[in-house]
């Protein structure tokens, strides 16, 4: 009798599971896709898939930090930071979101406060997915308010991360002209052209440069 009752038990149990596996396949497929649409580019689709995620779900993490990824791809960027704050009342330390609001105030030009949202995700995710960009931002920021050294370690620690990006070796080579610098700023414009040949910026900084050089 207990036999017979253990499998009338387990026999509701898996089809209980079989019931409910479409219904998680179709949710997985739903996030894949949400992802996918913005890997590929396609934000306004990434935008909808996640707004409709979010409305089914409004707990729905995951939706929450694609959808403010994409608004920030699209200039959104008030739109984001609804939705990047609506995220963090489900988790308050995702350093996704903290990083999508720094990006938010930055291309808002509201310097202090993505300064602070950007520390904050380097103090929490110090070899975080975008750590490297997070310090070019530090430094956009640092140069925009005249801290010209500031700027250079900041920049400096982005290349570290990414040595082969021409326009932030660039940009720390302009932190460190405006710093006075002159003999690291026209090694770091050498490296910049070095990567790209075609950057009018850095040419143009490097002859400066060299100008400003011969003239010391």
């Amino acid at each position: 009798m207990k036999t017979k009752i253990l499998c009338c038990f387990f026999l509701r149990h898996i089809l209980f599971l079989l019931l409910l596996f479409p219904l998680h396949t179709a949710y997985a497929q739903q996030k894949t896709e949400s992802y996918r649409e913005y890997r590929s580019g396609l934000y306004e689709e990434a935008v909808k898939i996640c707004k409709a995620e979010i409305a089914a779900d409004p707990g729905n993490l995951e939706s929450h930090v694609v959808l403010c990824w994409s608004l920030v791809n699209l200039g959104r960027y008030e739109e984001g930071r609804t939705y990047a704050l609506a995220g963090r009342t489900i988790s308050r330390y995702d350093s996704r979101l903290i990083e999508v609001l720094g990006e938010v105030y930055f291309f808002q030009g509201r310097n202090n406060e993505a300064l602070q949202y950007f520390q904050e995700y380097v103090n929490l995710a110090p070899q975080g997915a975008r750590i490297n960009t997070v310090y070019y931002y530090i430094g956009e920021i640092y140069i925009r308010q005249g801290s010209f050294r500031r700027a250079d370690i900041a920049l400096s620690t982005a290349v570290y991360y990414m040595p082969r990006n021409a326009g932030w070796w660039a940009r720390l080579a302009y932190a460190r002209e405006s710093a006075g610098e002159i003999r690291e700023a026209i090694n770091a414009y050498e490296k910049a052209l070095t990567l790209n040949g075609s950057l009018t910026d850095a040419r143009k900084g490097l002859e400066r440069a060299r100008a400003r050089l011969g003239g010391l």
